[in-house]
């Protein structure tokens, strides 16, 4: 039977095969002829010490034992073409896996995205970078795979608890995505790998007899006597059901609104808000590795920090190594940064959300809003943003000590940013409470993290889509929305989810709540 076996290495080390067999015969006290294979579960990278080490759990097979096999099979997914339909609105994580788990449960979903296929919003992102032109239905966050596809694909959760993490991780693979983010710690697919992936799932759907409707906007939602009866789409069609996956993700500002008309209960959120900051990537390398040169056996650094300032939370967010940082507006008159890496993550820079938590009683001067009023105060800074960056979609920056220190930097050079940099006193985008955290805490940060604190650093503002600035509430046992009978609140959107894995994961449970209430 095969074993398994922790050991600690070298990052040279952890690339040669043959020196783990021998490596492993020793510390089973067995010879080398012995052991037919050895196969790499799990690995991570341990940084604390001078010397760095890879931690790898490995599989040990034996001389005449079978070698498992490493191919992940899709599961098998009925023909849905005539079963039950189930609307799902929102074409994310949260709403394609809600789709797949629908129809492996033999009910039909109607998939129904506002924005286009992932080849289609190209063009749009290109013409956000390029002409500064916003499209509201498509862009880095509108569109097939929601705001992943195209801003980086990370797939590290802290959501163990809430599902079945490996499965999320299988079907990926199955589907296409490397085996090896079965094995990193912190996977990832990469922005360059991942529309291909979302293009095959939605293939599977298809295939199976559900139906996945793109440029169509959902402009109501149909209730009679508390029960959802369908949804009212831009060009006035009427596509019924009395089953509704709400999956529409973070920056669904029309469906907040549109529920808060319709006094579906809503609620306000804290969220995180703050900036984008821009290292060199040798930088962190030599920060966290603590050596000059990475060398060709370890990945590009990432980094996690986090600090209590004035008894609030400031911590690192979305942390991309070989980065780039991106437009991510959603309508004209804003904007918005966020921040990807492609799979190899081999740009010449990284860049991580920095980012404040906030309350709810920061929200008073939006309380006329109600429910609305953290987004309100969300919007409030994108605009002033829009506004000081000459009204394009150009982003204020400062250099990162110019900033502690309130002063305006004399140039920015050149950042990953494709549509271009204003330098701007960054303190006229925040809150007077939200810029003295901020100040502080790049120092706190540069006191752990040697070299952080530098004028090399480039501060681009705001990072503020972190998470839904609204929860749609619902029943902890069914998930149905606590007012609306067959209203399935799901995903970041609405509140339960903060990443593809955990979205995804919520998508599958709110299709097995309805096949449970169903009885299927």
């Amino acid at each position: 039977m095969p074993k398994e076996l922790l050991i600690q290495v070298s990052p040279e080390q952890a690339t040669q095969s043959a020196f783990l067999k021998e490596h492993a015969a020793k510390l089973l006290r067995t010879s080398v002829n012995e052991i037919q294979h050895v196969n790499i579960l799990k690995r991570s990278i341990d940084a604390r010490q001078k010397a760095i080490k890879i931690n790898l759990k490995l599989e040990i097979f034996f001389s005449g034992e079978k070698i498992s096999e490493q191919k992940i099979a899709l599961p098998d997914y009925k023909n849905v073409a005539n079963a039950q339909e189930v609307i799902v609105v929102g074409a994310g994580p949260a709403g394609l896996f809600a789709a797949l788990q629908l129809v492996e449960l033999g009910l039909k979903p109607i998939v129904v995205e506002r924005g286009k296929d992932v080849k289609g919003r190209r063009r749009d992102l290109k013409a956000i970078n390029r002409d500064h032109i916003v499209n509201p239905d498509s862009n880095y966050c509108f569109g097939e795979g929601g705001a992943g596809t195209y801003s980086d694909g990370k797939l590290y959760t802290r959501s163990k608890k809430r599902g079945d993490v490996e499965r999320i991780l299988k079907l990926l693979v199955a589907f296409g995505a490397t085996p090896e983010i079965l094995v990193e710690a912190h996977p990832h697919i990469g922005t360059n790998k991942l529309p291909k992936i979302i293009e095959d799932i939605r293939e599977k759907i298809i295939e199976c007899g559900g139906q996945v409707l793109f440029d169509t906007r959902v402009d109501d939602i149909l209730i009679k006597s508390g029960e959802i009866r369908g949804i009212v789409t831009q060009n006035g069609d009427v596509i019924s059901a009395n089953k509704l996956i709400l999956a529409t993700g973070h920056s669904a500002r029309d469906i907040f609104e549109l529920l808060h008309r319709k006094k579906v209960a809503i609620e306000a959120k804290p969220f995180a808000l703050g900036v984008r900051a821009e290292h060199p990537q040798e930088l962190i390398d030599q920060i966290q590795y603590s050596c000059d040169y990475r060398g060709e056996f370890l990945p590009p650094a990432p980094y996690s920090v986090v600090k209590q300032v004035n008894g609030r939370g400031m911590y690192s967010f979305c942390m991309c190594p070989g980065g780039v940082i991106a437009p991510c507006a959603t309508s004209p008159g804003e904007v918005v940064t966020n921040g990807w890496s492609p799979s190899k993550r081999d740009q010449i820079t990284a860049n991580s959300g920095i980012v404040v938590e906030l309350k709810l009683e920061d929200f008073k001067p939006f309380a006329q809003f109600g429910a609305l009023a953290g987004m309100e105060f969300q919007k409030s800074i994108e605009q002033r943003a829009f506004q000081l960056a000459g009204q394009t979609q150009k982003v204020p920056a400062q250099r990162m000590v110019d900033f502690s220190q309130s002063k305006v930097s004399a140039d920015i050079p050149k950042t990953s940013y494709v549509p271009g940099t204003e330098s701007v006193e960054l303190g006229q985008v925040f809150p007077g409470f939200l810029t003295q955290i901020m100040r502080e805490g790049f120092m706190e940060f540069g006191k752990s993290m040697k070299g952080y604190f530098t004028n090399d650093a480039i501060l681009h503002a705001p990072e503020s889509r972190t998470s839904s600035p609204v929860r749609i509430p619902r029943h902890p046992e069914t998930l149905e929305h606590t007012q609306i009978k067959g209203l399935y609140p799901c995903g970041e959107g609405a509140g339960y989810a903060g990443g593809i894995v955990s979205a995804a994961i919520d998508g599958e449970k709110c299709a097995l709540k309805i096949a449970e209430a169903l009885k299927l």
